[in-house]
């Protein structure tokens, strides 16, 4: 069957990708369910197994994708046939155990991850626990495989983690990838003032088409001066955070006092530079978030299939052209979703 895989680490990572057409299509062990794709979405993550990831050994050529849309065509043992037939949407982190490590909140298991710890929807066809699959309906594949990762993300960063209330002001930095600007939908969704920063300035232009409330250019100032003077020098109730390193410090002095920055990632370093004088002064809460549990992938996806939400979509490519779309990501010049059509 038809796949995109990674045939071996390196950076760039787009010369690596190759489609093929012979790779052995997957079988579905007891409580899976074996799908064929219809459309599949790229993520940063993608990038990160291109180019290796520190403390986890991968085999290649391997396949990626965290993000996938399909009929189920097959069930394994112990699965109801029922789900034969339905279109489904992939929820990617699988928890390793159901109990949580001693002293861990039970929301928070480790975690294998469908396209980086093993194959993912890059392919025709996929195998996925039942439990990781959300029955869709007849939602539009591209738009639900655009959607999947980045707004559970940011649900659960927004919702779960930062506690988010209708009404406050949120910061959301680097404007343009798909968590940030799944951030800047669901924030807009709860009636939230929001704040972007980007070096470019037509993804500044986008983001406001798209209702964003500010926009700063990231020109390598201190931007959290503009920042303060957006919000009547207050500051920022939220900073949702993936860019990391770069402008960490920056986030932290955008906040208010009693603020919260919350972090799913750290795309420019995880070695960042903060100010503890300022954490502990202003009673700052500095959050991690990871994706999110299959409740909060119900609720956040209920937005979708209600219309409420709608993730942005940059291209969307055949997937023998899965080559250029890697490049588009690895360019850093998409705003939100780059999506393959399997159909």
């Amino acid at each position: 069957m038809q796949a995109v895989t990674i045939t071996k680490q390196g950076t760039p990572v787009t010369p690596n990708v190759k489609v093929v057409n012979d790779w052995p299509a997957p079988q579905p062990k007891p409580g899976e369910a074996l799908v064929r794709t219809e459309a599949s979405a790229l993520n940063h993550l993608d990038l990160w197994v291109g180019t290796g990831l520190p403390g986890i050994d991968l085999d290649y050529p391997r396949i990626g994708g965290s993000d996938g849309a399909g009929i189920i065509e097959q069930v394994g043992p112990g699965v109801d046939e029922s789900w034969i037939g339905r279109r489904v949407l992939l929820r990617a982190n699988m928890p390793i155990n159901d109990a949580p490590m001693p002293g861990q909140p039970p929301t928070t298991p480790d975690i294998t991850m469908i396209g980086e710890h093993i194959n993912g929807a890059h392919t025709a066809k996929f195998c996925a626990p039942i439990a990781n699959l959300l029955d869709i309906g007849d939602t539009d594949p591209i738009t639900a495989a655009a959607f999947g990762l980045t707004h559970l993300t940011a649900w659960r960063m927004l919702l779960t983690r930062a506690q988010l209330q209708a009404g406050q002001t949120v910061l959301i930095p680097g404007i343009g990838g798909g968590v940030a600007t799944a951030l800047l939908n669901i924030a807009k969704h709860f009636g939230c003032t929001t704040i972007v920063t980007s070096r470019h300035q037509w993804k500044l232009d986008r983001a406001i088409e798209l209702g964003a409330d500010h926009a700063i250019l990231d020109d390598g100032s201190d931007w959290s001066k503009q920042v303060r003077s957006a919000t009547g020098r207050r500051g920022v109730d939220i900073c949702a955070d993936s860019v990391g390193k770069a402008i960490h410090l920056l986030c932290i002095k955008s906040l208010t006092r009693g603020g919260v920055y919350v972090t799913c990632g750290c795309t420019s370093g995880s070695d960042a530079t903060t100010d503890l004088a300022r954490v502990f002064w202003n009673q700052l809460s500095i959050l991690g978030s990871t994706m999110g549990t299959h409740d909060e992938f119900h609720q956040v996806v209920s937005l979708l299939r209600s219309g409420a939400v709608k993730p942005v979509i940059d291209r969307t490519y055949p997937a023998h052209e899965a080559a250029e779309a890697f490049s588009r990501l690895e360019s850093g010049e998409q705003f939100g979703k780059i999506v393959l059509n399997w159909s």
